[in-house]
């Protein structure tokens, strides 16, 4: 099997995918469903609106926890029943149950948001941080879903390249995102926090996948390793086959 570390020119394997307007849209196709599409922001987004919510008109915190981890769950039931995928609907429901827990032990609303704001905050230095040592993030991340794993390291200089700029973006964009958030936390109003925390919610996801299908779209193509490795799998069995015939088995 050919090495994912062997140098090669970006797009000449046998797995290499299409150039021009098929890369763009199949870079779209793969980002939409990487980053769950509109019905799984929506999904993420609608615990904790509902959290907010309930919270601003009658300031209980139990009864917005409560009501934001059933919807969560539900959603994630809805997916079930619907034989959908869950992978985003579960990451959702850990991260509200995560949150709903913080909110019942702490007692407060601000409790709630938290270990949301911690994760995203840490995000944002993994992102940068990945990016700054020449291993980004979202090449990890998005590797497996072009089928290129981690060939980009070695084999694909340019797609390593966006997929560091991509990260970089993700990074400053999340850092920027918290170093608002957190003082809001500190010193702000919970209402006011949950409030501007929603506004902010899909803005800077929305741009920093934008930045990663711009950087993605002008880079080379993905090689994809998987279809090298069906083709070198079949090679050798034909190979095999027509020595069995030469020796007359």
């Amino acid at each position: 099997m050919t090495s994912l570390d062997k140098p090669s020119t970006p797009g000449s394997a046998p797995g290499a995918a299409p150039a021009g307007d098929d890369q763009h849209a199949v870079t779209r196709a793969a980002l939409f469903d990487a980053f769950g599409g509109i019905r799984g922001t929506v999904e993420t987004m609608l615990p904790g609106l509902l959290f907010v919510m309930i919270y601003t008109v009658n300031k209980d915190v139990k009864m917005s926890a409560i009501a934001a981890g059933a919807v969560a769950v539900l959603l994630v039931i809805v997916r079930l029943l619907r034989k959908d995928t869950v992978k985003h609907a579960f990451s959702g429901v850990f991260g509200v149950g995560v949150g709903v827990a913080f909110a019942l032990f702490t007692g407060t609303a601000k409790g709630f948001y938290l270990p949301g704001m911690i994760y995203g905050a840490g995000l944002g230095v993994a992102f940068t941080l990945s990016a700054l040592v020449g291993f980004p993030l979202l090449g990890v991340i998005l590797g497996p879903v072009f089928k290129e794993n981690l060939s980009w390291r070695t084999r694909n200089p340019g797609r390593k390249k966006a997929y560091t700029k991509a990260s970089l973006a993700w990074g400053l964009i999340f850092l920027a995102k918290y170093a608002i958030l957190f003082p809001l936390y500190w010193w702000g109003d919970a209402t006011q926090l949950g409030w501007v925390l929603i506004a902010l919610k899909l803005p800077p996801m929305v741009l920093a996948v934008y930045f990663t299908w711009v950087f993605l779209a002008k880079a080379p193509p993905p090689i994809d390793v998987m279809a090298e490795y069906e083709a070198e799998e079949a090679a050798q069995k034909a190979a095999k086959a027509a020595a069995a015939r030469e020796r007359g088995v």
